[in-house]
């Protein structure tokens, strides 16, 4: 698993990469996405942040990836204990 984070300062390039990020995980916060996905799929991320979007931020952008073992332990409090659990809707 891997958590993308990040603070962009002009709008539009924040919207484009939150709508990018969003192709591959959830967001867990406004600027925080969840990836669950292969090592494969975040080193395409990161050749994308490189080749399109490192050179339109500014010295107050930052955007941070945390890659996580498996044998890291989540602790969710609130509604985020409801996104460890699957849960069903029968009409």
């Amino acid at each position: 698993m891997f958590i993308v984070s990040y603070d962009i300062s002009n709008d539009k390039l924040r919207t484009k990469f939150a709508k990018y990020l969003s192709r591959f995980g959830h967001r867990l916060q406004y600027s925080v996405f969840q990836i669950d996905n292969s090592s494969r799929i975040i080193d395409n991320i990161i050749q994308d942040l490189k080749n399109n979007f490192e050179k339109k931020f500014t010295q107050e952008d930052s955007v941070m990836i945390f890659k996580l073992s498996s044998s890291c332990e989540i602790i969710r409090f609130g509604y985020a204990k409801n996104d460890e659990k699957d849960f069903f809707i029968i009409e």
